[in-house]
């Protein structure tokens, strides 16, 4: 397995509308394991092939761990999804915001709103189909990702034009949430 070059944001690939996958062979599978790969060498919960510099319809997704009634991390929980040719064919009324970054976009978070729950039909690395149903936060990176395989960046769906910030500037935001409620609860 090799590690790929992440395309970050001017290249006009992450614009592009990309194509359909029709040869699921040997090259393919090379490539999706290059792809999980590079996607948990940056850390990433998800990875779209235009952010490899390929427009083909192919990402790879995956979840974060679980965690035990005690809160801790369930070792070998998290989940992995390869889709091919992905289609939302239906999501929830219901919208949530939440915080998302993108390994194209390295330094950011963007407060985004999207579908609570959305269901999926695409094909699996061996071009076997497949229909999910996918809610909270496992229904954002699909939802992500399948954004990148249309052109679409999370920086086109903020919530609104100052919601998008440095780390630094989240992480500030945080402490200082974080520190409110501390004192919220001493007097209370």
């Amino acid at each position: 397995m090799a590690l790929l070059d992440v395309v970050k944001l001017p290249a006009p690939i992450l614009r592009q509308k990309t194509r359909p996958v029709t040869k699921f062979d040997d090259n393919l599978q090379t490539l999706i394991d290059n792809m999980v790969e590079t996607m948990r060498e940056s850390n990433g919960v998800g990875l779209a092939a235009p952010q490899i510099g390929l427009p083909m319809q192919l990402a790879v997704i995956e979840t974060l761990p679980k965690d035990d009634e005690q809160g801790n991390e369930i070792p070998d929980s998290r989940e992995l999804f390869v889709i091919v040719n992905p289609e939302i064919v239906w999501q929830s009324r219901e919208v949530v915001d939440g915080v998302e970054g993108c390994l194209s976009i390295p330094g950011y978070v963007g407060e985004v709103e999207r579908h609570e729950v959305v269901r999926v039909r695409a094909q699996d690395r061996y071009g076997r189909k497949v229909k999910l149903k996918l809610n909270g936060w496992t229904a954002r990176i699909f939802q992500h990702e399948i954004d990148h395989l249309n052109g679409i960046l999370y920086i086109d769906r903020l919530t609104a034009p100052e919601h998008l910030w440095t780390d630094e500037e989240f992480e500030k935001m945080q402490e200082a949430a974080k520190k409110r409620r501390e004192e919220q609860a001493m007097v209370g």
